[in-house]
């Protein structure tokens, strides 16, 4: 099976890949746009609701766990199935710079030097689940049509 997302020719100009459908700079500039803002967004709930050292980082494994699954939901929205652009901006961009599975890896390894060997597993163990549930869950309200355009549209990228 083919995949244009793999071969860096389906954005050249003039290919035949479904991805043409938007130009280079169009999806650089939704992916850098959203991620700004999902980005910011992520920044103002940790400011927002801090989290003493060696507790539960409840603030990220919400944001992790609701990026997941509003990142499963995007099939749903129609305009983002037929705008790969608004996929590239709401999900590579707003949903990619929001979620961070880099900071839960951090404070995964910051409970861990703290001795708090069972909080750091139960975290970084839970959060890949509830992380992943979430998408189940959520995956479950989408057709299989509408994520098969989502993925023809490349949206998902």
């Amino acid at each position: 099976m083919e995949r244009p997302d793999l071969d860096a020719s389906w954005m050249s100009p003039g290919s035949s890949g479904v991805g043409t459908s938007v130009g280079i700079g169009v999806g650089v500039a939704a992916t850098s746009v959203g991620g700004a803002v999902g980005a910011v967004a992520r920044w103002s709930l940790t400011d927002l609701f801090p989290v003493a050292a060696g507790h539960f980082p409840w603030v990220t494994f919400a944001i992790n766990v609701v990026g997941s699954g509003l990142l499963a939901a995007l099939p749903l929205l129609a305009v983002a199935r037929s705008r790969q652009w608004l996929g590239l901006l709401l999900g590579t961009g707003v949903l990619g710079g929001f979620t961070t599975m880099s900071a839960a890896s951090a404070e995964t390894f910051v409970l861990l030097d703290r001795g708090a060997t069972g909080l750091g597993l139960t975290y970084c163990v839970g959060t890949l689940c509830a992380s992943l549930l979430a998408v189940l869950l959520v995956d479950r309200l989408t057709t299989e049509q509408e994520r098969h355009d989502f993925e023809l549209a490349e949206a998902d990228e």
